[in-house]
Order: structure tokens, then C-alpha cells, then sequence
């Protein structure tokens, strides 16, 4: 039998005064501390909108400090609008809306492009139930993870200058034609989606890649569908509305967004991109002013 020094012995664990024995110190996994669920869900969107080197910035500075309010506020006062012409304005119908948006101070009307505000405000008001509904599920679905990305006023900005594009490409490529709905807005979240989700494709998930891509061909596919039916084969009597501010919206995403989204945590004053977007939307702000002075038939 072998004696053993009991000074030797490895002494049996002791739990501290303010500690439980059967609890361990940290919560790990892996030897890794287990993640939260908001933890999971800001790297499941970095991994769904971020290139790979620019994740763990994104990681680093993120919080919901403040949280999503441009695109929350703003779909908040769109559907606060379209419930205001269904409900509190005379209607034969508030599926599809008709006199209420026609006679609106905020739906944009080509004999009244004067007031000036109506170049904005028509993002406010709304055709019909699925009008509203496509536009705030998709602007809800894209805003939401790229104001978590970016900061919101990047996101709103670029959201604004989607529907000023939409408003005046419809004023000169549509100039009859009346214009309501925040499609401008949404098709710019749309653009600069797109456009990070092909610049990026190899840095990221490359099934998440053609997943996304997929679903947002699809999607506008859809939706230029029903506004092409809108604007040539529905109802003689009906109000006209013009589907180019979908194209102004998504060329304005596709630019301006590109240069916001595509190069996270850079700074824009300093990428000649960016000053480029801003001349050349610029240029064709100037000239839209321009042809409704002077040169559109909506005149005469």
C-alpha cells in the first residue's frame, strides 16, 4: 500500500460564498460565450447584407441605439393616410380608391406641378389595398436591415431621392399622367439592395446571393406587371397613374444607393463615386425643372 502525502492531494472544489456549485461562471459553448437572440439575429443580418471584411465592424459598432425609425415612421404615416381617404373621405369603394386620392392636395396631377410640394407628397397616398400593402411589405423587408446596417438618414435620404426621381421621370417621360404612391421609395431601397447584393456576391453566402437576387427580380417583375395594367389596360373612366417612377426610383437606388451601401464604414465625402451620383442627380434635377417650365405638354 503506498502512502500518500495528503498535503499532495488535489483539494476537493470549494464554492464560493456567493456562488452556486452547480452553476458554471460564464454561460460558453465551445469555449465561446453563447449568443443572445439579438446576437444571432445582427450577425445572421451582417453575414445577409455585409461583404465578409466588413463584417466584424459592422458587428463592432452596432446596436439598436437607436432603432429603425425612419422607414417605421414613414410607413406608419403612409398607412395613417390611406385609412384617412378610405374611411373618412367618401369612397363607392376603399379597396381600390378613386375621388379621394383624385381631389388630394398631396397626389401629384400633371395640370398642377406648380405646387411644388406635390413632387413629394404623393408618396403618401395610395391607389387601393394591394398598392399599400406591396409597398410596405417590401419597404418594411429591405428598410428595416439596411437601416440596422446604415444609419438611418442614408437610408431615408435615399429613400427620398427616390421618389423625387420617380415624381420628375414621370413628369418627363409620362407628362399626362397622374402619380401617387412611395413606389419611388421602395423601387430606391430596391436599387441599392440590388446593387450591394451583385457587388458583394462573392464576399457572401453565394445561395443567400442567388436567393436574394432571385426573390428581387420576382418581385419587381410582379409589381411592374400590375403597374403596367394600371396605367394601359384599366378602366377607361379610371384615374391614370404612371408606372415611371418605379424606373426613376430604382435608377436613383442603384446609383446613389450603390455608393451608401456598397463601401460600409468609408467615408463618402472622400469617393469620387459619390460626388458623382450627386452631380449627375443634379444635373437631371436641373434638367426636369426645366422641361416643366418650358418644354412639357402638360402646359398647354
Amino acid at each position: 500500500m503506498v502512502d500518500v502525502d495528503l498535503e499532495q492531494r488535489e483539494p476537493f472544489p470549494v464554492a464560493q460564498r456567493d456562488e452556486k456549485p452547480d452553476e458554471p461562471a460564464e454561460d460558453v459553448h465551445d469555449g465561446r460565450p453563447k449568443l443572445g437572440c439579438l446576437d444571432k439575429f445582427q450577425r445572421s443580418i451582417s453575414r445577409w447584407m455585409l461583404p465578409e471584411d466588413v463584417r466584424s465592424k459592422y458587428l463592432e459598432r452596432t446596436n439598436c441605439c437607436p432603432p429603425p425609425v425612419f422607414i417605421i415612421v414613414i410607413s406608419v404615416v403612409e398607412l395613417s393616410m390611406f385609412i384617412y381617404y378610405a374611411v373618412w373621405k367618401p369612397q363607392k369603394q376603399w379597396v381600390t380608391l378613386e375621388e379621394g386620392i383624385w381631389n388630394s392636395r398631396l397626389t401629384y396631377r400633371p395640370e398642377r406641378r406648380q405646387e411644388a410640394w406635390r413632387f413629394l407628397s404623393y408618396m403618401f397616398v395610395h391607389a387601393g389595398v394591394e398598392h399599400i400593402l406591396g409597398n410596405l411589405f417590401m419597404q418594411l423587408l429591405l428598410g428595416i436591415p439596411l437601416e440596422l446596417v446604415h444609419k438611418g438618414i442614408e437610408v431615408g435620404v435615399l429613400y427620398m431621392a427616390g421618389v423625387l426621381a420617380g415624381s420628375l421621370a414621370s413628369s418627363i417621360f409620362d407628362p399626362l399622367s397622374a402619380l401617387v404612391g412611395a413606389s419611388g421609395g421602395v423601387y430606391a431601397l430596391i436599387g441599392g439592395y440590388f446593387m450591394n447584393a451583385v457587388v458583394n456576391f462573392r464576399e457572401m453566402i453565394p445561395i443567400l446571393g442567388v436567393f436574394r437576387i432571385l426573390i428581387i427580380l420576382i418581385v419587381v417583375g410582379v409589381d411592374f406587371g400590375f403597374a403596367f395594367y394600371r396605367r394601359f389596360a384599366g378602366d377607361e373612366g379610371a384615374m391614370k397613374v404612371s408606372f415611371v417612377a418605379h424606373f426613376g426610383g430604382i435608377v436613383a437606388g442603384m446609383t446613389v444607393g450603390y455608393v451608401f451601401f456598397s463601401d460600409y464604414d468609408k467615408k463618402l465625402l472622400k469617393d469620387p463615386r459619390f460626388w458623382m451620383c450627386i452631380v449627375g442627380y443634379l444635373l437631371f434635377f436641373l434638367f426636369a425643372v426645366l422641361f416643366n417650365i418650358f418644354i412639357s405638354p402638360a402646359s398647354s
